[in-house]
């Protein structure tokens, strides 16, 4: 089946907070535990935009089936090189390989715009389909930060996973 990835839109905002809500109310990739609504979530995506950070969404006949974005690893100036990425699906498209595109687009993209490094911080260290999308896409564990976050009733670890782009360190930006 053909997927298209593209620039998100704003018209798309309605379904990224629907699959993004389900995301929160149901897992744990995100320690976020209210789901924002449409308006945050344009807040959220317009302000990337308006920085340069690349968005994108992935679209199955005619239907959003994940998005994927980057965002500042931290907001410090000599982090400015460093992003961090999230990629989320919605349920009836995953494990379909959208995800794969997704990243190897946001990757591309990412290193197109000068970042040098793409941080993953995957909820949850039985999240075992993202920690091999991005093992997939050459991201190394690098650590767990263990119990950080609380959700679901339980404590939940954060997979640290990092991945060099473009020329990496090899000079400055």
């Amino acid at each position: 089946m053909s997927d298209v990835i593209r620039a998100a839109a704003p018209g798309d905002i309605a379904a990224i907070a629907r699959i993004y809500a389900d995301a929160v109310k149901q897992g744990t990739a995100t320690f976020e535990v209210d789901p924002p609504d449409e308006a945050e979530m344009a807040r959220r995506m317009q302000a990337l935009a308006a920085s340069d950070y690349p968005y994108l969404v992935a679209e199955r006949a005619g239907l959003i089936a994940g998005y994927a974005y980057t965002a500042p690893y931290h907001l410090r100036p000599a982090y400015h090189w460093t992003v961090e990425d999230s990629i989320y699906l919605d349920p009836p498209f995953q494990g379909q390989g959208i995800g794969r595109r997704l990243i190897r687009q946001l990757l591309s993209a990412a290193e197109a715009r000068g970042f040098r490094q793409m941080i993953a911080l995957v909820g949850d260290s039985t999240n075992k389909a993202s920690i091999a999308l991005h093992a997939g896409a050459g991201f190394q564990v690098i650590g767990t930060l263990q119990s950080v976050g609380f959700k679901h009733g339980r404590w939940l670890d954060v997979v640290l996973m990092q991945r060099p782009l473009g020329r990496a360190n090899s000079g400055p930006p």
